[in-house]
Protein backbone atom coordinates (compact mmCIF):
# COMPACT_ATOMS: atom_id res chain seq x y z
CA UNK A 1 0.00 0.00 0.00
CA UNK A 2 2.66 2.37 0.56
CA UNK A 3 4.28 2.38 -2.61
CA UNK A 4 0.83 3.22 -4.14
CA UNK A 5 0.28 5.77 -1.80
CA UNK A 6 3.86 6.79 -2.53
CA UNK A 7 3.16 7.21 -6.33
CA UNK A 8 0.23 9.70 -5.84
CA UNK A 9 2.65 12.04 -4.20
CA UNK A 10 4.93 11.85 -6.86
CA UNK A 11 1.74 12.36 -9.59
CA UNK A 12 1.46 15.72 -7.46
CA UNK A 13 5.17 16.49 -7.96
CA UNK A 14 5.17 15.83 -11.49
CA UNK A 15 1.50 16.91 -12.33
CA UNK A 16 1.79 20.26 -10.04
CA UNK A 17 -1.91 20.69 -9.85
CA UNK A 18 -3.35 24.13 -9.13
CA UNK A 19 -5.49 24.44 -5.90
CA UNK A 20 -7.57 27.17 -5.13
CA UNK A 21 -8.17 27.94 -1.76
CA UNK A 22 -10.58 30.42 -0.39
CA UNK A 23 -9.13 30.37 3.02
CA UNK A 24 -8.88 32.14 6.58
CA UNK A 25 -6.91 35.19 6.19
CA UNK A 26 -4.90 33.58 9.30
CA UNK A 27 -3.33 30.93 7.38
CA UNK A 28 -2.63 31.97 3.75
CA UNK A 29 0.59 32.08 3.18
CA UNK A 30 1.32 28.86 5.42
CA UNK A 31 -1.11 26.90 3.00
CA UNK A 32 0.74 28.61 0.04
CA UNK A 33 4.10 27.17 1.30
CA UNK A 34 2.81 23.82 2.13
CA UNK A 35 1.22 23.07 -1.28
CA UNK A 36 4.55 24.72 -3.26
CA UNK A 37 6.77 22.61 -0.53
CA UNK A 38 4.85 19.65 -1.70
CA UNK A 39 5.16 20.66 -5.09
CA UNK A 40 1.62 21.81 -6.04
CA UNK A 41 0.47 25.15 -7.42
CA UNK A 42 -1.16 27.22 -4.86
CA UNK A 43 -3.39 30.51 -6.05
CA UNK A 44 -5.49 32.54 -3.07
CA UNK A 45 -8.15 34.47 -4.02
CA UNK A 46 -10.86 36.37 -1.79
CA UNK A 47 -13.03 38.31 -4.80
CA UNK A 48 -15.87 36.71 -6.14
CA UNK A 49 -15.65 38.26 -9.25
CA UNK A 50 -12.81 35.94 -10.82
CA UNK A 51 -14.65 33.01 -8.91
CA UNK A 52 -16.04 31.00 -12.68
CA UNK A 53 -12.40 32.11 -13.96
CA UNK A 54 -10.29 30.25 -10.77
CA UNK A 55 -13.15 27.09 -11.45
CA UNK A 56 -12.54 26.83 -14.79
CA UNK A 57 -8.42 26.64 -14.12
CA UNK A 58 -7.89 25.16 -11.01
CA UNK A 59 -7.86 21.28 -10.87
CA UNK A 60 -9.39 21.51 -7.25
CA UNK A 61 -11.52 24.41 -5.06
CA UNK A 62 -10.82 24.66 -1.52
CA UNK A 63 -13.36 26.15 0.45
CA UNK A 64 -12.15 27.08 4.13
CA UNK A 65 -14.35 28.70 7.24
CA UNK A 66 -11.99 29.80 9.43
CA UNK A 67 -12.09 33.42 9.74
CA UNK A 68 -16.40 34.04 8.84
CA UNK A 69 -17.63 37.34 7.10
CA UNK A 70 -20.53 38.05 4.82
CA UNK A 71 -18.45 38.67 1.81
CA UNK A 72 -16.03 35.56 2.30
CA UNK A 73 -19.79 33.81 2.92
CA UNK A 74 -21.09 35.06 -0.66
CA UNK A 75 -17.65 33.89 -2.01
CA UNK A 76 -17.46 30.32 -0.81
CA UNK A 77 -20.95 29.24 -2.67
CA UNK A 78 -20.36 31.30 -5.66
CA UNK A 79 -17.05 29.62 -5.87
CA UNK A 80 -18.72 26.14 -4.99
CA UNK A 81 -21.13 26.94 -7.71
CA UNK A 82 -18.94 27.23 -10.69
CA UNK A 83 -16.42 24.19 -8.94
CA UNK A 84 -19.30 22.13 -9.13
CA UNK A 85 -20.03 23.44 -12.65
CA UNK A 86 -17.03 22.48 -14.19
CA UNK A 87 -16.45 19.22 -11.86
CA UNK A 88 -13.65 20.08 -10.07
CA UNK A 89 -12.72 18.52 -6.50
CA UNK A 90 -14.76 20.60 -3.90
CA UNK A 91 -12.79 19.98 -0.33
CA UNK A 92 -14.90 21.89 2.56
CA UNK A 93 -12.68 22.66 5.50
CA UNK A 94 -15.60 23.21 8.56
CA UNK A 95 -13.01 25.24 10.78
CA UNK A 96 -14.79 25.89 14.38
CA UNK A 97 -18.59 24.51 13.41
CA UNK A 98 -19.75 23.89 16.97
CA UNK A 99 -18.74 26.65 18.36
CA UNK A 100 -20.82 29.44 17.42
CA UNK A 101 -24.13 29.60 15.62
CA UNK A 102 -22.78 31.39 12.57
CA UNK A 103 -20.43 28.48 11.71
CA UNK A 104 -23.23 26.12 12.34
CA UNK A 105 -25.27 27.94 9.98
CA UNK A 106 -22.83 28.65 7.29
CA UNK A 107 -21.60 25.01 7.21
CA UNK A 108 -25.05 23.95 6.92
CA UNK A 109 -25.72 26.76 4.09
CA UNK A 110 -22.38 25.07 2.15
CA UNK A 111 -23.63 21.83 2.60
CA UNK A 112 -26.85 22.18 1.13
CA UNK A 113 -25.86 24.50 -1.92
CA UNK A 114 -22.71 22.87 -3.06
CA UNK A 115 -21.61 19.12 -3.82
CA UNK A 116 -18.50 18.29 -2.04
CA UNK A 117 -15.98 15.91 -2.84
CA UNK A 118 -14.28 15.67 0.87
CA UNK A 119 -14.94 17.26 4.43
CA UNK A 120 -11.91 17.38 6.16
CA UNK A 121 -11.81 18.47 10.04
CA UNK A 122 -10.94 17.82 12.98
CA UNK A 123 -12.89 14.79 15.47
CA UNK A 124 -14.37 17.58 16.71
CA UNK A 125 -15.62 19.51 13.76
CA UNK A 126 -16.58 15.78 12.04
CA UNK A 127 -18.10 15.07 15.15
CA UNK A 128 -20.64 18.07 15.45
CA UNK A 129 -21.24 17.73 11.51
CA UNK A 130 -22.21 14.04 12.44
CA UNK A 131 -24.80 14.90 14.70
CA UNK A 132 -22.71 14.95 17.87
CA UNK A 133 -22.44 18.34 20.33
CA UNK A 134 -19.98 19.88 22.75
CA UNK A 135 -16.67 18.30 21.12
CA UNK A 136 -15.64 21.66 19.84
CA UNK A 137 -14.18 24.81 21.39
CA UNK A 138 -12.96 27.61 19.43
CA UNK A 139 -11.10 26.13 16.47
CA UNK A 140 -9.96 22.88 18.59
CA UNK A 141 -11.22 20.08 19.20
CA UNK A 142 -11.56 19.31 22.87
CA UNK A 143 -12.60 15.72 22.41
CA UNK A 144 -10.50 12.81 21.76
CA UNK A 145 -13.72 10.36 21.08
CA UNK A 146 -13.52 8.81 17.59
CA UNK A 147 -17.15 7.68 16.36
CA UNK A 148 -16.42 5.95 12.93
CA UNK A 149 -20.24 5.21 12.38
CA UNK A 150 -20.89 8.68 12.74
CA UNK A 151 -17.89 9.96 10.51
CA UNK A 152 -19.65 6.81 8.58
CA UNK A 153 -22.56 8.23 8.35
CA UNK A 154 -21.66 11.46 7.54
CA UNK A 155 -20.14 10.66 4.43
CA UNK A 156 -23.13 8.81 3.23
CA UNK A 157 -25.71 11.61 4.08
CA UNK A 158 -23.56 14.03 2.33
CA UNK A 159 -22.37 11.58 -0.65
CA UNK A 160 -18.78 12.34 -0.29
CA UNK A 161 -15.37 11.29 1.21
CA UNK A 162 -15.34 12.60 5.03
CA UNK A 163 -11.48 13.17 6.55
CA UNK A 164 -11.34 13.13 10.31
CA UNK A 165 -7.69 14.02 11.68
CA UNK A 166 -5.93 13.73 14.87
CA UNK A 167 -3.78 11.43 16.55
CA UNK A 168 -4.88 8.83 14.09
CA UNK A 169 -5.99 10.20 11.04
CA UNK A 170 -9.19 8.63 9.23
CA UNK A 171 -10.60 8.87 5.81
CA UNK A 172 -14.15 7.00 5.03
CA UNK A 173 -16.24 6.71 1.76
CA UNK A 174 -19.74 5.73 3.89
CA UNK A 175 -18.60 2.45 3.56
CA UNK A 176 -15.29 0.91 4.62
CA UNK A 177 -12.48 3.22 6.43
CA UNK A 178 -8.65 3.93 6.23
CA UNK A 179 -6.15 5.26 8.87
CA UNK A 180 -3.06 6.93 8.83
CA UNK A 181 -1.06 7.22 12.42
CA UNK A 182 1.56 9.18 11.40
CA UNK A 183 2.20 12.79 12.26
CA UNK A 184 3.13 14.36 15.47
CA UNK A 185 1.46 16.16 18.41
CA UNK A 186 3.46 19.58 17.80
CA UNK A 187 1.14 19.83 14.86
CA UNK A 188 -1.15 21.42 17.19
CA UNK A 189 1.02 24.18 18.37
CA UNK A 190 1.50 25.73 14.58
CA UNK A 191 -1.38 28.16 13.48
CA UNK A 192 -2.45 27.00 9.91
CA UNK A 193 -1.73 23.02 9.89
CA UNK A 194 -5.19 21.77 9.73
CA UNK A 195 -6.28 23.81 7.30
CA UNK A 196 -2.83 23.78 5.38
CA UNK A 197 -3.50 19.98 5.22
CA UNK A 198 -7.41 20.06 3.78
CA UNK A 199 -5.40 22.52 0.80
CA UNK A 200 -2.69 19.35 0.25
CA UNK A 201 -5.90 16.83 0.43
CA UNK A 202 -6.95 18.58 -2.77
CA UNK A 203 -3.77 18.51 -4.80
CA UNK A 204 -3.61 14.59 -4.34
CA UNK A 205 -7.01 14.42 -5.07
CA UNK A 206 -6.60 16.24 -8.37
CA UNK A 207 -4.10 14.05 -9.34
CA UNK A 208 -5.96 10.17 -9.40
CA UNK A 209 -9.32 8.89 -9.62
CA UNK A 210 -8.90 7.09 -6.73
CA UNK A 211 -9.97 9.91 -4.10
CA UNK A 212 -10.17 7.90 -1.61
CA UNK A 213 -6.55 6.47 -1.80
CA UNK A 214 -5.79 10.11 -2.58
CA UNK A 215 -6.70 11.63 0.85
CA UNK A 216 -5.13 8.52 2.57
CA UNK A 217 -1.20 9.54 0.46
CA UNK A 218 -2.16 12.75 1.90
CA UNK A 219 -2.58 12.38 5.24
CA UNK A 220 0.07 9.84 5.47
CA UNK A 221 2.73 11.97 3.52
CA UNK A 222 2.05 15.30 5.76
CA UNK A 223 2.23 13.11 9.22
CA UNK A 224 5.26 11.41 8.09
CA UNK A 225 6.64 14.67 6.72
CA UNK A 226 5.91 16.08 10.31
CA UNK A 227 7.45 13.18 12.40
CA UNK A 228 10.81 13.65 10.18
CA UNK A 229 10.64 17.22 11.46
CA UNK A 230 9.91 17.09 14.83
CA UNK A 231 13.04 14.47 15.41
CA UNK A 232 15.31 17.32 14.79
CA UNK A 233 13.20 20.55 16.12
CA UNK A 234 13.29 22.40 19.64
CA UNK A 235 9.77 23.94 19.61
CA UNK A 236 6.69 24.62 17.35
CA UNK A 237 8.89 27.72 15.54
CA UNK A 238 11.91 25.68 14.21
CA UNK A 239 9.23 23.12 13.40
CA UNK A 240 7.74 25.12 10.96
CA UNK A 241 10.80 25.91 8.94
CA UNK A 242 12.32 21.94 9.32
CA UNK A 243 8.69 21.24 8.23
CA UNK A 244 8.36 22.55 5.30
CA UNK A 245 11.57 20.95 4.51
CA UNK A 246 10.27 17.85 5.17
CA UNK A 247 7.59 18.15 2.72
CA UNK A 248 9.48 18.78 0.17
CA UNK A 249 13.18 16.65 0.64
CA UNK A 250 10.96 13.73 2.09
CA UNK A 251 12.39 10.23 0.07
CA UNK A 252 10.10 6.96 -0.41
CA UNK A 253 12.43 5.37 1.99
CA UNK A 254 11.76 7.77 4.94
CA UNK A 255 8.12 8.22 4.26
CA UNK A 256 8.34 3.92 4.82
CA UNK A 257 9.93 4.50 7.57
CA UNK A 258 7.56 6.37 9.69
CA UNK A 259 4.31 4.85 7.44
CA UNK A 260 5.60 1.55 7.99
CA UNK A 261 2.63 -0.47 9.93
CA UNK A 262 0.82 2.95 10.42
CA UNK A 263 -1.39 2.80 7.37
CA UNK A 264 -4.12 0.41 7.42
CA UNK A 265 -7.74 -0.21 5.92
CA UNK A 266 -9.81 -0.89 9.10
CA UNK A 267 -12.04 -4.19 9.32
CA UNK A 268 -15.46 -4.02 7.78
CA UNK A 269 -18.65 -5.15 9.03
CA UNK A 270 -20.45 -7.75 6.64
CA UNK A 271 -23.52 -6.03 6.38
CA UNK A 272 -21.63 -2.03 5.95
CA UNK A 273 -23.45 -0.33 3.19
CA UNK A 274 -21.60 -0.26 -0.12
CA UNK A 275 -19.78 3.58 -0.89
CA UNK A 276 -22.51 5.91 -2.36
CA UNK A 277 -19.55 8.50 -3.53
CA UNK A 278 -18.31 7.10 -6.57
CA UNK A 279 -15.41 8.74 -7.57
CA UNK A 280 -16.33 11.75 -5.73
CA UNK A 281 -16.19 14.36 -8.48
Amino acid sequence: MLQELWAIREMVREAKPLVCSITNNVVTNFTANVLLAAGASPIMSEGAAEAEDLAKISDAVVLNIGTLHTRQISYILKAGEYANKYKKTVIFDPVGVGATAYRNMTSTQILQDVKVSLIRGNYGEISFLSGLSGQVKGVDAISGIVELENFKKLAREQSCLVAATGAIDYVTDGASVLSSATGHAILQSVTGTGCALSSLTGAFMAVTEDKKMAVLAALAFYGAAAEKAANSSKGPGSFALKFMDALYNLSFEKFKKFAEDKVVALPQPQDTAESVTGDAE
